[in-house]
């Protein structure tokens, strides 16, 4: 998955070179990387929530756990993005580009649909 997320992450990287071709595209990657390594960081933490979740006990525990982490990570993707945007927009040269984190977020869902299609192969 983390393999995923990173060619994902490359080709965005040269797609964004492709689009910009110069200084941007330089920002569009540092954005692009920034919030892959947030969602390299998501993959660990829900597998540890995963973990966790099936060492519980009572149902409603885990229940309530799952939920605040779910809660945690999407808090750490808003601040990501949050960031970028008052960078790229308060910043003079921006060093981030917002539609680079943006695209960035975007690579742990790329990752999943190409992992699963994959396995779906294999069962084939």
């Amino acid at each position: 998955m983390v393999l995923m997320i990173g060619v994902a992450a490359l080709a965005l990287i040269i797609i964004g070179a492709a689009i910009y071709r110069s200084i941007d595209a330089l920002y569009f990657a540092i954005g692009v990387i920034l919030s892959s390594s947030l969602n390299v960081g998501k993959v660990f933490l829900l597998e540890r929530t995963v973990q966790k979740t099936l060492e519980m006990d009572n149902p409603t525990t885990g229940k309530n756990y799952v939920r605040f982490q779910f809660f945690l990570r999407y808090v750490c993707t808003g601040l990501i993005l949050a960031g970028a945007g008052l960078i790229s927009t308060y910043v003079d040269p921006p060093f981030i580009n917002i539609w680079g984190a943006i695209a960035g977020i975007f690579t742990l869902q790329i990752s999943v649909i190409i992992v699963r299609h994959s396995k779906l192969e294999d069962e084939m």
